[in-house]
């Protein structure tokens, strides 16, 4: 009988830093982050971060602007050699508002030994994905 695999595939692992934001878990995502992990959000205007605290601190004032933020992974693929692609969907109540907004975007995410070391966020998710398949192949 074939042992299975107890390390997580890629999949599962961009669901780990997902899942937990929508429980106010900042500290179960982040536990998955490289201890210098970087985190480019410039295409949505939000600027870059570097390392676990910097990202920390965008992801407790993002989320904490919201009433019911959510979170999910409409699609997300693992491209090998280290490289997932992900499209999501966020929303929530802004505080003090009484509407809801929602935004859609795409995520390319570069992983080590099973820790996310880079993350480039794409408003283009056609960009993105081609962005995405051609790092999967650089590093072949």
């Amino acid at each position: 009988m074939a042992e299975e695999s107890t390390t997580p595939d890629l999949v599962e692992l961009v669901r780990g830093t997902i899942d937990p934001l929508n429980v106010g878990d900042i500290d179960a995502s982040l536990r998955l982050y490289a201890p210098d992990a970087f985190w480019d959000l410039s295409s949505l205007g939000l600027g870059t971060f570097e390392g676990v605290a910097a990202i920390r601190g965008f992801l407790e004032e993002w989320i904490s602007s919201y009433e019911g933020y959510e979170v999910k992974g409409e699609e997300i693929l693992d491209l090998g050699n280290g490289i997932g692609f992900a499209v999501m969907r966020q929303g929530g109540r802004p505080l003090g508002s009484t509407g809801h907004v929602q935004e859609r975007f795409a995520s390319v995410a570069t992983w080590v030994d099973g820790l996310l070391v880079r993350t480039v966020t794409y408003l283009d998710i056609d960009e993105a994905r081609a962005a995405a398949e051609r790092l999967a192949e650089e590093r072949e």
